[in-house]
Formats: C-alpha cells, sequence, structure tokens
C-alpha cells in the first residue's frame, strides 16, 4: 500500500469516524416513535445533548424524551406537553435512525451563558434543567511541525479542574493513537514524550474535546442526563525530537 493511498483512506477515515460514532452512540437504542400522552410521565427519560465544534458557526440542542430508560421508545410531545429552550418552543421533528428528537441551532456567539430547559408534562407539571455552555479555544496557534517533545497546548473556556478528551491520530493504520480522557487543571493539555511513542512520524490530527455529561438534576423518577461537549481541530507534523537530528 503506497503513502499516498494510505492518506486518502486516513482522509476519508477522519470523516467517517464523527458519523460512525454517532451511530454507534445510538446502537442498542429504540428509534421507535410513542405519543406521550399515553405514557406515566414518571416514566420518561431526558436525554439532553447540546454539541459544537470550532469553526462551525452553531450550536447544536438536540431533546430526546424516552419511555422507560436511555434506551426505550422515543416519545413525542403530545397531549398538551411540551419543551421549550429559553423560553422558545421547539417543534418536533423525527428521522429513521434516532427516531423523535427536537432540536434547535444556536449561533455559537450568541449562546455562551446560561440557559435552561424546560419540560412541559401531560398533567402540566413543570422541570426545569439550568446549564451554562462556554467554548474552548486555543490560546497560541500550533505550528505546522512539532518535535517528539512533551507537547503543551493552553486552553481557554475550561474551569480550574475540567475534564478534556484528547484524541491524536496519525496516518499509519497499525498505530494506535492516542484517545483519553485528561484531568486538566489550569487549561494546560499535555501529551508526554512517552504518550507519542503510540503514534508515528507524519501528519497527525489532533482533537480536544470538553466533555461535560452528568444526570439532570430536576428530572422525573426515571431519571435523564445532559452531555455538553464542544471540540476543534488541529493538523500538524509530527517529527523526531531534536536530540536524534
Amino acid at each position: 500500500m503506497n503513502r499516498s493511498f494510505k492518506l486518502k483512506s486516513r482522509f476519508l477515515f477522519f470523516i467517517t469516524v464523527p458519523a460512525f460514532l454517532f451511530l454507534s452512540s445510538c446502537t442498542g437504542r429504540s428509534n421507535e416513535i410513542g405519543g406521550s400522552k399515553d405514557v406515566n410521565p414518571e416514566t420518561i427519560w431526558f436525554d439532553y445533548q447540546i454539541s459544537g465544534e470550532e469553526g462551525r458557526e452553531d450550536i447544536s440542542v438536540m431533546l430526546q424524551f424516552r419511555f422507560a430508560g436511555k434506551n426505550g421508545t422515543t416519545l413525542v410531545l403530545d397531549g398538551g406537553s411540551k419543551v421549550e429552550l429559553d423560553g422558545q418552543l421547539i417543534k418536533a421533528d423525527s428521522s429513521k435512525i434516532t427516531g423523535a428528537f427536537y432540536e434547535l441551532m444556536k449561533p455559537v456567539n450568541e449562546f455562551i451563558g446560561k440557559h435552561n430547559i424546560i419540560f412541559t408534562d401531560i398533567n402540566g407539571k413543570q422541570y426545569k434543567e439550568e446549564f451554562s455552555f462556554n467554548p474552548i479555544s486555543l490560546k497560541t496557534k500550533i505550528p505546522d511541525s512539532l518535535h517528539r517533545e512533551d507537547l503543551v497546548f493552553e486552553l481557554d473556556g475550561l474551569d480550574h479542574t475540567d475534564f478534556v478528551r484528547v484524541l491524536l491520530t496519525d496516518t499509519a493504520f497499525t498505530s494506535e493513537g492516542i484517545n483519553r480522557v485528561d484531568t486538566v487543571k489550569n487549561g494546560r493539555v499535555i501529551i508526554s514524550k512517552e504518550d507519542l511513542e503510540s503514534v508515528v512520524n507524519g501528519p497527525v490530527q489532533l482533537e480536544l474535546i470538553k466533555e461535560d455529561e452528568k444526570p439532570v438534576k430536576n428530572g422525573t423518577r426515571e431519571g435523564g442526563h445532559i452531555s455538553i461537549n464542544y471540540g476543534l481541530k488541529r493538523s500538524f507534523k509530527l517529527k523526531d525530537s531534536l536530540s536524534n537530528q
């Protein structure tokens, strides 16, 4: 297999991974559609997902309601039930892959700060979930090439102690690359020289994703979770350390 073919294949890999991860996340989950008026409101599971990526203008706020757990039947809110984001009513949509869902797209720059989701059940009872959104960004520009030394990346938009998923992939199918969640203090993500042993020299792609997933604070008896993810990508060439040149 020549290098140009491997690079093209890897490029396709980068494109298809997000779609693959999305489909994988739905594995085992029902895409069937029911109506909320036909179930006990206390058996509804909340699935709230807020996600975005540097370079895209909008943030996606995707909300789903499921009967009897995170893998249950998706629900259309009927019989007087509804969901709102910051007072804006969200209309139902659906697809063969995801089932019923409620989604809004919001400009990133206008979405920074505090927000609330209010679900109203068929009896008029309200469940209010509050959250904050703050995108991450790199403080400094990453050069076109970096040597095999400790790599330090400084980020804005993190709490004093936060969690970031670190993905570093190369163009060799045989290498493991890096895929882990780091506890980040003072905004510094560090990939050590030893970590880089799982990555080959040449073009690499770095992804840093702030991940925040937790149970909803104000849910039904069944519960639910809220997930807030925002990521960025950079590409550079990895070279031997200066001491080996």
